[in-house]
């Protein structure tokens, strides 16, 4: 295999890199990598590798372009909204260059096809925003012997590091078990400066390129952590654990940003969004509270509600509450999906309150189940 002429003119700038030459493009063109998750860190590692000249691409997501999403996954535009992330991914990068083989799979990764879905390739880029995304991938880039290009962001800090090369440690090497559901924010709800998934997603393509080409050293071993708001790196040093390649089985991808159960006993019910509505026309004199930030209460919400951000409830005085908020009365309590909510209800229950309704899947099922409320004027 050699480069084209047309190739050689599109990648000179790599052909004359001291150190890098003709000899790395090529092991660049021969080279596959799957990309999953085609969000955030997704867009850019893809745009670095597509134009780095990556012979071989797929792009593995099910998750459709919504308008929240361009505010940082600068790939998609208003056009986009609405399709498949990996269709349209495929079809915006197939024009940035023509001479890499670019395959989209529009659907998730899961334990039953994770061993097809990784067939082909050589490296694993995981683009996704989830624990037990994270922990079925690198499971089964431990089991199929695939390198494992790791990148995680939130708020204003990201994460990258390179697992499982030449025995090298493994995600599970940093974390060694999924957190349990609930103890980490919601996956839809954590806000993200929109240039920092563009940072740490370049970077995790950079890793990927060095890897490929054998060029400078990688981050296996390492991971660098960024901040943004003091622009700081810091890299820490990972030993590798051999009980992390203690693996004969994917697991379910369990959902650690999934809204927490109320456990038995306590104070909180799950409720309904249906059985929620029912409730309010029958007992006037239940109280209903949104716990989410004040612009997502600007654009649509339940009335008659109070209002009292979740924040507000890990600070070391109490939130501040409307007078009828009293312990003995009925308290419903809704959020974005369910998870705030759920975090609430349980401080209130610190408080002392004793019936307390959390609003299963929050906003997003009500308009689904009961129907959209109207715009706030």
């Amino acid at each position: 295999m050699k480069l084209s002429q047309e190739e050689t003119v599109q990648y000179q700038r790599h052909l004359s890199l001291p150190g890098f030459g003709p000899e790395a493009q090529l092991k660049l063109k021969q080279a596959s990598v799957l990309v999953v998750g085609a969000g955030g860190l997704g867009c850019p590692a893809l745009q670095y590798l597509v134009a780095a000249g990556v012979g071989k691409i797929g792009i593995m997501d099910d998750d459709l372009v919504e308008v929240s999403n361009l505010q940082r996954q600068v790939l998609y535009t208003h056009e986009d909204i609405g399709q498949p992330k990996a269709e349209a991914a495929t079809r915006r990068l197939s024009s940035l260059n023509p001479y890499v083989e670019i395959t989209p799979h529009p659907k998730r990764l899961t334990r039953e096809n994770a061993q097809d879905a990784l067939e082909g390739y050589s490296i694993v880029l995981d683009g996704t925003d989830s624990f037990g995304s994270r922990y079925l991938i690198n499971d089964a880039c431990v089991l199929f012997d695939k390198i494992l290009i790791y990148g995680a962001i939130h708020q204003f800090e990201g994460q990258v590091s390179v697992f499982n090369l030449d025995g090298g440690p493994t995600y599970r090497c940093l974390f060694p078990d999924p957190p349990p559901a609930g103890t980490v924010p919601n996956c839809a709800e954590i806000g993200v400066v929109g240039v920092l998934p563009g940072i740490i997603g370049s970077m995790q393509a950079l890793e990927a390129i060095k890897v490929i080409t054998q060029t400078g050293d990688s981050l296996s071993g390492k991971l660098l952590l960024y901040d943004a708001l003091g622009s700081t790196t810091r890299t820490l040093t990972l030993s590798p654990s051999p009980k992390s390649r203690e693996i004969s089985e994917l697991p379910e991808e369990a959902d650690s940003c999934a809204a927490p159960l109320a456990q038995p006993g306590c104070a909180v019910t799950e409720v309904e969004p249906v059985e929620l509505e029912k409730m309010m026309k029958e007992n006037p004199d239940l109280l209903l509270l949104d716990v989410r930030e004040d612009w997502e209460r600007e654009l649509i919400r339940i009335e008659p509600s109070a209002h009292c951000p979740v924040g507000e409830f890990s600070q070391p005085e109490s939130p501040v509450l409307p007078p009828e908020f009293m312990p003995e009365r009925e308290v419903a309590v809704y959020c974005k999906a369910g998870v705030r909510s759920m975090m609430a209800c349980q401080a209130l229950e610190a408080m002392g309150y004793e019936k307390l309704y959390n609003l299963s899947g929050g906003m997003i099922r009500w308009s689904e189940d009961v129907g959209a409320p109207p715009p706030v004027d």
